[in-house]
Protein backbone atom coordinates (compact mmCIF):
# COMPACT_ATOMS: atom_id res chain seq x y z
CA UNK A 1 0.00 0.00 0.00
CA UNK A 2 2.96 2.61 0.96
CA UNK A 3 4.29 1.97 -2.76
CA UNK A 4 1.10 3.25 -4.22
CA UNK A 5 0.84 6.09 -2.00
CA UNK A 6 4.82 7.11 -3.16
CA UNK A 7 3.84 6.64 -6.61
CA UNK A 8 0.72 8.95 -6.58
CA UNK A 9 3.15 11.22 -4.74
CA UNK A 10 5.63 11.54 -7.64
CA UNK A 11 3.53 10.98 -10.07
CA UNK A 12 1.35 13.73 -9.06
CA UNK A 13 -2.11 14.93 -10.17
CA UNK A 14 -3.11 14.72 -13.74
CA UNK A 15 -6.48 15.67 -13.93
CA UNK A 16 -7.37 19.43 -13.80
CA UNK A 17 -10.32 21.79 -12.34
CA UNK A 18 -10.91 22.51 -16.00
CA UNK A 19 -8.21 22.85 -19.40
CA UNK A 20 -6.52 26.45 -18.76
CA UNK A 21 -6.35 26.72 -22.63
CA UNK A 22 -7.18 24.83 -25.77
CA UNK A 23 -6.09 21.27 -26.25
CA UNK A 24 -4.38 20.24 -29.07
CA UNK A 25 -3.48 16.97 -28.25
CA UNK A 26 -4.48 14.11 -31.06
CA UNK A 27 -7.78 12.74 -31.14
CA UNK A 28 -9.31 15.39 -27.81
CA UNK A 29 -11.54 17.04 -30.56
CA UNK A 30 -12.58 16.64 -34.10
CA UNK A 31 -13.37 20.66 -34.73
CA UNK A 32 -15.93 22.33 -36.22
CA UNK A 33 -15.54 24.36 -39.83
CA UNK A 34 -15.92 27.97 -39.36
CA UNK A 35 -18.64 30.00 -41.47
CA UNK A 36 -17.75 33.50 -43.17
CA UNK A 37 -17.02 35.00 -46.84
CA UNK A 38 -15.47 32.58 -49.28
CA UNK A 39 -14.81 32.84 -53.31
CA UNK A 40 -16.47 31.22 -55.60
CA UNK A 41 -14.88 28.11 -55.29
CA UNK A 42 -15.22 27.41 -51.76
CA UNK A 43 -18.76 28.32 -51.26
CA UNK A 44 -19.61 25.33 -53.96
CA UNK A 45 -18.37 22.47 -51.12
CA UNK A 46 -21.87 23.17 -49.53
CA UNK A 47 -23.03 20.69 -52.27
CA UNK A 48 -20.97 18.26 -50.33
CA UNK A 49 -21.94 18.40 -47.14
CA UNK A 50 -24.53 15.51 -46.72
CA UNK A 51 -26.53 17.21 -43.59
CA UNK A 52 -27.43 20.60 -45.34
CA UNK A 53 -25.84 22.45 -42.55
CA UNK A 54 -24.43 25.28 -44.88
CA UNK A 55 -26.45 27.75 -47.03
CA UNK A 56 -25.09 30.26 -49.04
CA UNK A 57 -25.40 34.51 -49.10
CA UNK A 58 -23.80 36.09 -51.28
CA UNK A 59 -19.93 34.53 -51.19
CA UNK A 60 -20.55 33.92 -47.67
CA UNK A 61 -21.24 30.36 -46.10
CA UNK A 62 -23.62 30.34 -43.12
CA UNK A 63 -23.43 27.41 -41.50
CA UNK A 64 -26.05 25.48 -39.37
CA UNK A 65 -23.77 23.95 -36.38
CA UNK A 66 -27.23 22.36 -35.52
CA UNK A 67 -26.66 20.14 -38.75
CA UNK A 68 -22.54 19.48 -38.88
CA UNK A 69 -22.03 15.93 -37.77
CA UNK A 70 -17.64 16.31 -39.30
CA UNK A 71 -17.93 14.49 -42.03
CA UNK A 72 -14.86 16.49 -43.29
CA UNK A 73 -16.31 17.01 -46.54
CA UNK A 74 -15.97 20.33 -46.89
CA UNK A 75 -12.20 20.28 -45.73
CA UNK A 76 -10.43 17.36 -47.43
CA UNK A 77 -10.51 16.66 -50.53
CA UNK A 78 -11.54 19.62 -51.99
CA UNK A 79 -9.50 22.41 -53.76
CA UNK A 80 -10.87 25.68 -51.55
CA UNK A 81 -11.41 23.94 -47.94
CA UNK A 82 -13.13 26.17 -45.30
CA UNK A 83 -11.69 27.18 -42.81
CA UNK A 84 -11.47 24.82 -39.38
CA UNK A 85 -11.11 25.44 -35.75
CA UNK A 86 -10.16 22.35 -33.38
CA UNK A 87 -11.29 24.08 -30.40
CA UNK A 88 -14.17 22.49 -27.74
CA UNK A 89 -15.71 25.06 -25.62
CA UNK A 90 -19.08 24.85 -28.20
CA UNK A 91 -21.79 25.07 -26.05
CA UNK A 92 -24.40 28.01 -26.35
CA UNK A 93 -27.25 29.02 -23.94
CA UNK A 94 -30.84 29.19 -25.55
CA UNK A 95 -31.26 31.81 -23.33
CA UNK A 96 -30.21 33.45 -20.48
CA UNK A 97 -28.90 31.38 -17.53
CA UNK A 98 -28.47 33.33 -14.96
CA UNK A 99 -31.86 35.50 -14.85
CA UNK A 100 -34.72 33.65 -13.87
CA UNK A 101 -34.80 29.80 -12.06
CA UNK A 102 -30.75 30.63 -11.79
CA UNK A 103 -28.99 28.08 -9.97
CA UNK A 104 -28.57 28.24 -6.44
CA UNK A 105 -25.01 28.77 -5.04
CA UNK A 106 -25.33 26.00 -2.33
CA UNK A 107 -25.88 23.33 -5.10
CA UNK A 108 -23.34 25.50 -8.01
CA UNK A 109 -20.33 22.80 -7.14
CA UNK A 110 -22.87 19.58 -6.19
CA UNK A 111 -24.87 19.10 -9.34
CA UNK A 112 -26.70 15.46 -9.92
CA UNK A 113 -26.98 14.38 -13.92
CA UNK A 114 -29.95 12.70 -15.47
CA UNK A 115 -28.38 11.24 -18.64
CA UNK A 116 -31.52 10.10 -20.87
CA UNK A 117 -30.61 8.32 -24.23
CA UNK A 118 -33.61 9.04 -26.82
CA UNK A 119 -32.62 7.47 -29.36
CA UNK A 120 -28.85 7.37 -29.82
CA UNK A 121 -26.88 5.35 -31.86
CA UNK A 122 -24.12 5.26 -29.83
CA UNK A 123 -21.73 7.67 -30.62
CA UNK A 124 -22.94 9.92 -28.17
CA UNK A 125 -23.50 8.50 -24.79
CA UNK A 126 -20.06 6.76 -25.82
CA UNK A 127 -18.76 10.44 -25.21
CA UNK A 128 -20.73 10.80 -22.23
CA UNK A 129 -18.99 7.68 -20.46
CA UNK A 130 -15.85 9.12 -20.69
CA UNK A 131 -16.26 12.25 -18.47
CA UNK A 132 -16.32 9.31 -15.53
CA UNK A 133 -13.03 8.48 -15.98
CA UNK A 134 -9.67 9.23 -14.69
CA UNK A 135 -8.46 11.98 -17.66
CA UNK A 136 -11.79 14.06 -17.99
CA UNK A 137 -12.98 13.17 -13.97
CA UNK A 138 -16.03 15.61 -13.91
CA UNK A 139 -16.92 14.39 -10.47
CA UNK A 140 -13.58 17.12 -9.84
CA UNK A 141 -15.72 20.09 -11.46
CA UNK A 142 -18.97 18.43 -8.71
CA UNK A 143 -20.85 16.66 -11.35
CA UNK A 144 -22.51 13.38 -10.39
CA UNK A 145 -24.82 10.80 -12.61
CA UNK A 146 -28.11 9.93 -11.06
CA UNK A 147 -30.69 7.25 -12.48
CA UNK A 148 -33.50 9.13 -10.79
CA UNK A 149 -35.19 12.41 -12.36
CA UNK A 150 -36.81 13.25 -9.11
CA UNK A 151 -32.60 13.81 -7.46
CA UNK A 152 -31.19 15.08 -10.95
CA UNK A 153 -30.83 19.05 -11.39
CA UNK A 154 -29.44 18.64 -15.08
CA UNK A 155 -31.20 16.06 -17.55
CA UNK A 156 -28.54 15.53 -20.84
CA UNK A 157 -30.28 14.08 -23.56
CA UNK A 158 -28.68 12.25 -26.49
CA UNK A 159 -30.21 11.19 -29.39
CA UNK A 160 -33.29 12.57 -31.83
CA UNK A 161 -35.60 11.47 -29.57
CA UNK A 162 -37.58 8.92 -31.42
CA UNK A 163 -41.38 8.23 -31.18
CA UNK A 164 -41.09 5.62 -28.08
CA UNK A 165 -38.99 7.81 -26.33
CA UNK A 166 -41.17 10.95 -26.26
CA UNK A 167 -43.72 9.99 -23.25
CA UNK A 168 -40.63 8.38 -21.25
CA UNK A 169 -38.59 11.56 -21.69
CA UNK A 170 -42.15 14.16 -21.26
CA UNK A 171 -42.37 12.49 -17.91
CA UNK A 172 -38.71 12.60 -16.83
CA UNK A 173 -38.68 15.96 -17.32
CA UNK A 174 -41.79 16.66 -15.16
CA UNK A 175 -40.39 14.57 -12.38
CA UNK A 176 -37.74 16.96 -12.39
CA UNK A 177 -37.52 19.38 -9.16
CA UNK A 178 -37.28 22.97 -10.01
CA UNK A 179 -34.39 24.82 -10.55
CA UNK A 180 -33.80 22.01 -13.65
CA UNK A 181 -31.63 22.42 -16.41
CA UNK A 182 -31.69 20.61 -19.82
CA UNK A 183 -29.05 20.10 -21.95
CA UNK A 184 -29.36 19.09 -25.87
CA UNK A 185 -26.23 17.26 -26.82
CA UNK A 186 -25.04 16.08 -30.26
CA UNK A 187 -26.11 17.01 -33.96
CA UNK A 188 -29.41 14.61 -33.20
CA UNK A 189 -30.54 15.88 -30.21
CA UNK A 190 -30.49 19.52 -31.70
CA UNK A 191 -31.73 18.45 -34.67
CA UNK A 192 -32.91 15.41 -35.86
CA UNK A 193 -29.32 14.73 -37.36
CA UNK A 194 -28.95 12.18 -40.59
CA UNK A 195 -32.20 10.35 -38.59
CA UNK A 196 -35.21 13.17 -38.20
CA UNK A 197 -37.32 14.64 -38.76
CA UNK A 198 -38.47 11.50 -40.45
CA UNK A 199 -41.50 8.94 -39.52
CA UNK A 200 -40.00 7.37 -36.41
CA UNK A 201 -38.51 10.46 -34.72
CA UNK A 202 -38.62 14.17 -34.68
CA UNK A 203 -36.30 16.98 -35.87
CA UNK A 204 -34.55 17.11 -31.95
CA UNK A 205 -35.42 18.19 -28.69
CA UNK A 206 -36.17 21.23 -28.61
CA UNK A 207 -39.94 20.20 -29.90
CA UNK A 208 -40.42 18.80 -26.64
CA UNK A 209 -39.40 20.54 -24.07
CA UNK A 210 -37.45 23.58 -23.60
CA UNK A 211 -33.77 23.37 -23.81
CA UNK A 212 -31.40 24.87 -22.12
CA UNK A 213 -27.73 24.61 -23.51
CA UNK A 214 -27.14 23.18 -27.23
CA UNK A 215 -23.80 21.60 -27.47
CA UNK A 216 -23.08 20.81 -31.12
CA UNK A 217 -21.18 17.33 -32.83
CA UNK A 218 -21.40 14.39 -33.97
CA UNK A 219 -20.65 13.02 -31.34
CA UNK A 220 -19.35 16.13 -29.51
CA UNK A 221 -16.38 15.46 -27.64
CA UNK A 222 -16.02 14.83 -23.44
CA UNK A 223 -14.15 18.13 -23.15
CA UNK A 224 -17.40 20.01 -25.18
CA UNK A 225 -19.91 18.10 -23.24
CA UNK A 226 -18.11 19.51 -19.69
CA UNK A 227 -18.31 23.20 -21.42
CA UNK A 228 -21.78 22.43 -21.45
CA UNK A 229 -22.30 21.33 -18.14
CA UNK A 230 -20.59 24.71 -16.94
CA UNK A 231 -22.37 26.90 -18.73
CA UNK A 232 -25.59 25.52 -18.12
CA UNK A 233 -25.05 26.13 -14.34
CA UNK A 234 -23.82 29.47 -14.96
CA UNK A 235 -19.96 29.06 -14.31
CA UNK A 236 -19.01 29.66 -17.94
CA UNK A 237 -20.01 31.85 -20.86
CA UNK A 238 -22.31 30.77 -23.62
CA UNK A 239 -19.68 30.32 -27.04
CA UNK A 240 -22.15 31.82 -29.01
CA UNK A 241 -21.78 29.48 -31.56
CA UNK A 242 -25.53 28.51 -32.07
CA UNK A 243 -28.15 31.47 -32.12
CA UNK A 244 -30.22 31.68 -28.64
CA UNK A 245 -33.79 30.94 -29.09
CA UNK A 246 -35.02 32.82 -25.80
CA UNK A 247 -38.87 32.11 -25.70
CA UNK A 248 -38.14 28.73 -25.19
CA UNK A 249 -37.10 29.97 -21.43
CA UNK A 250 -39.78 32.00 -21.39
CA UNK A 251 -42.08 28.72 -21.99
CA UNK A 252 -41.47 27.17 -18.72
CA UNK A 253 -41.11 30.24 -16.78
CA UNK A 254 -44.51 30.96 -17.84
CA UNK A 255 -45.47 27.25 -17.02
CA UNK A 256 -44.12 27.63 -13.48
Amino acid sequence: MSKWLFKGLQTGIKTTRYPAQNEHAPGVTPGLPLGGSYNEEQTRTLARCPAGAFSRRDHELILDYRRCIHCFRCYRGVAGPVNWQSGFEWASATGPINGHMQMDQAFEHSIHILVVDAGDCGACLNEVKQLDNPFYNMHRLGFFITPTPRQADVMLVVGPVTDHMRTPLQKAFDAMPTPRRVIAAGACALSGGVFGPSFVCGAGLRDLIPVDVEVPGCPPPPLAILHALLVAVGRKPSSGLIPSIPHLREKEANTL
